[in-house]
């Protein structure tokens, strides 16, 4: 996992496209919510925001 991280950010530094960034922290935080939310109570009403 964390040789995907470094070579992720590797090609972020080296290629100048570290707009991506904000972009891979967004996308993983809302994969966590709807894997940790998948079997709650929440998850009806984190699938209407889709």
């Amino acid at each position: 996992m964390t040789s995907l991280l470094r070579e992720l950010w590797m090609y972020m530094r080296v290629r100048k496209k570290l707009w991506l960034l904000p972009l891979v922290v967004v996308l993983v935080l809302v994969g966590a919510l709807l894997v940790l939310a998948q079997g709650s109570a929440l998850a009806p009403f984190i699938y209407t925001l889709f």
